[in-house]
């Protein structure tokens, strides 16, 4: 839950990237670094000589609001994995909903003009999701798990706080894999694995969830992609909305390992593990981001340009 600063000028447009320090937020402190060296990439962790800010620590999150006053806001800090906001449900709900509302009642208090943009997830359309087609952003939001109920607490209270005056663009991001991701997630997961084999720190042998699931993946690159779109737009009304970010096609779990173990050129056995099954399983899970798309942004990556990443990062882990 921390963030990253590329230094502090007043003349330049301040962005605050909660959650800077995790997968996603460095993919996009880096990409807006790159993109927009004329603004400002804010860090609590100047504040105070602290390391980082805690999200769900609300006179924190007050207290830097009202002396950063930063134009724009990316909120990623969350927990973020499925199976942590199972063993630990009440920290999901402090930091996922906690967080949120921290976070927005010290915009509303000290920052009122600045512009949030929250990471929501499709996981919160849950038992919603289109089984047969892509799910749009008019599916009922019916979460399945403390992590999916906690952020569809979150985004209905960003959004409520958006009608009532707050500036606000929610997305709710698919599946993305790319380098940094930890292994509690499918892709790297697998990856690991591989790579351990491959450095024989691990018998010939794979062990999985489900491998029959249907997911909609997509490069980090590209998802960042759509980010930075989104606060450059940020002063277009069609922009301040709710935005699927998905690629619209449907990847076979079992089809992604077996392209992970392509290019990796290896013959492995598979083995499932109950303990890897969710107790409440989604089958498919595919996302209709065309309300995205009519705003220019397009995902560029391939599927196995993105996983060939993630293996070599894998592989880079263990040397």
């Amino acid at each position: 839950m921390s963030v990253m600063s590329s230094g502090q000028d007043d003349t330049r447009p301040r962005v605050l990237i909660t959650g800077a320090g995790g997968f996603v937020g460095r993919h996009l402190t880096g990409a807006l670094a790159a993109a927009h060296p004329d603004w400002s990439l804010d860090a609590p962790a100047e504040f105070e000589g602290t390391f980082g800010l805690d999200v769900a620590d609300a006179e924190a999150v007050d207290a830097w609001v009202q002396r950063s006053r930063p134009d724009m806001v990316v909120h990623l800090a969350a927990v973020a994995a499925v199976t942590a906001s199972v063993r630990d449900p009440r920290l999901a709900w402090r930091v996922n909903l906690g967080g949120t509302l921290n976070l927005v009642l010290a915009l509303q208090k000290h920052a009122p003009n600045t512009h949030l943009l929250f990471v929501s997830s499709a996981e919160v359309y849950g038992e919603g999701l289109d089984s047969h087609g892509a799910t749009d952003e008019g599916a009922l939001l019916m979460p399945v798990n403390p992590y999916a109920a906690s952020k569809a607490a979150a985004d209905i209270l960003v959004r409520q706080s958006a009608a009532g005056g707050l500036s606000a663009t929610v997305v709710r991001p698919f599946n993305h894999i790319g380098p940094g991701q930890g292994e509690a997630f499918v892709a790297p997961n697998f990856a690991g694995q591989i790579a351990r084999i491959e450095a024989g720190l691990q018998a010939p042998l794979i062990e999985v969830g489900s491998l029959d699931d249907e997911r909609d993946f997509l490069n980090v690159a590209d998802v960042v992609d759509a980010y930075r779109l989104l606060l450059e737009r940020r002063s277009d009304p069609a922009a301040r909305s709710l935005f699927n970010v998905a690629s619209g096609a449907p990847v076979r779990i079992g089809d992604l390992l077996e392209r992970l173990l392509s290019l990796a050129g290896l013959k492995i056995e598979v083995r499932v593990d109950p303990s890897r099954i969710r107790s409440t399983p989604t089958r498919r899970v595919v996302g209709d981001a065309s309300r995205l798309r009519g705003l220019g942004w397009r995902p560029t990556r391939t599927l196995d340009e993105s996983l060939l990443a993630v293996l070599q990062d894998r592989r880079r882990a263990l040397s």
